[in-house]
């Protein structure tokens, strides 16, 4: 494999998983009634978030997981659990009502900015955005760069670089998306991505469980669409 291949390959992975695209919707219903400045602030912290934690995964591998004794398994059934909470808070309409209620009595903008950022960090950005699967392929794509020397190491940062980008431009296209729906569209699409990621977190739960255990649960439950 070229080293263009394993760009191209690690970019589409990672982008993927992360779906920036995908979670602009949540993001809108997040920052919804925010000032446009203050939107795009909390679209770049979250892109640096990304940008500095897959790093991190991206030299360290499992490591800090490794540390603590914690495995994928359980790391993707706590996950599980987190994001099922919170597509019941959207699900209910309580989700755009956490963030809209947050005052932006504070004049400055990083403020009000960095305050929103500290109630997304979990579980938005993590696990939401970056979850077991991002976590396990940066670590997977690591190992392979390592025939690449250095060379493989910049690339691997680049890559992860490219993502935390496209992700905060995304992110910044959100107020456009919010203004278009109004507020009755953005409830809609908020219950209904809210039942979505509900089940999306007992998918998570599935597989986690799966992983850790032998027969407990089908394989046709855990990876529904997967043909052998």
């Amino acid at each position: 494999m070229s080293q263009a291949e394993f760009a191209v390959n690690f970019f589409v992975a990672l982008f993927a998983l992360i779906d920036p695209i995908g979670n602009v919707p949540l993001f809108g219903a997040a920052t919804q009634g925010s000032k446009g400045r203050d939107a795009r602030l909390v679209a770049v912290y979250i892109a640096l978030f990304i940008l500095g934690f897959l790093t991190f995964f991206y030299f360290s591998g499992l490591a800090l997981l490794a540390f603590f004794g914690i495995s994928l398994p359980a790391f993707r059934i706590a996950g599980g659990i987190i994001l099922f909470l919170l597509g019941l808070e959207m699900a209910r309409d309580d989700f755009t009502a956490t963030f809209s209620a947050m005052a932006d009595g504070d004049e400055n903008p990083k403020g009000r900015a960095g305050r929103k950022f500290e109630r997304l960090i979990v579980p938005f950005a993590m696990p939401l955005l970056i979850g077991p699967g991002a976590i396990s392929s940066v670590v997977i794509y690591a190992s392979e760069a390592k025939i690449f020397g250095l060379a493989g190491a910049a690339i691997g940062v680049g890559v992860i670089g490219a993502i935390a980008l496209v992700t905060m431009l995304c992110f910044w296209a959100a107020p456009v998306i919010s203004k278009i729906l109004g507020r009755i569209g953005m409830t809609i699409v908020v219950r209904v991505l809210g039942l979505i990621l509900c089940a999306m977190a007992v998918q998570f739960v599935l597989v986690g469980i799966a992983d850790a255990t032998s027969g407990v649960i089908l394989n046709e439950a855990a990876q529904p669409y997967v043909t052998e």
